[in-house]
């Protein structure tokens, strides 16, 4: 199956912006991707071996989070993985939102 790596995670794989990996589940692809790629593990996953909270993934443009089976869904060599770090972002001044908070 196709993964494809956010720019922010490509200098794990080499610059690849898709990488192709076989597995039989999604658990089973990123063990796979993982071993092929192994500075890309502690991106996306904790100590625990699970999905960082930051790290959004889609199969087939669904949110796997929503899918029933989550990383247990079974997969084909013709679906793909989205991976999409979430962004923070903002400025350092902070501005009162009413008259009781002046300062924050």
């Amino acid at each position: 199956m196709n993964i494809h790596i956010p720019t922010p995670l490509r200098a794990y794989t080499g610059g690849a912006e898709t990488v192709s990996v076989p597995g039989a589940t999604v658990t089973e692809v990123f063990n796979n991707l993982t071993s092929q790629y192994p500075d890309l593990k502690q991106q996306l996953f904790n100590t625990e071996g699970k999905l960082r909270s930051f790290v959004n993934v889609y199969f087939n443009d669904e949110d796997l989070r929503y899918l029933p089976e989550k990383e247990a869904t079974a997969v084909a060599a013709t679906d793909e993985l989205t991976i999409i770090p979430s962004i923070a972002g903002g400025t350092d001044a902070v501005s009162p939102c009413c008259s009781c908070c002046p300062s924050l």
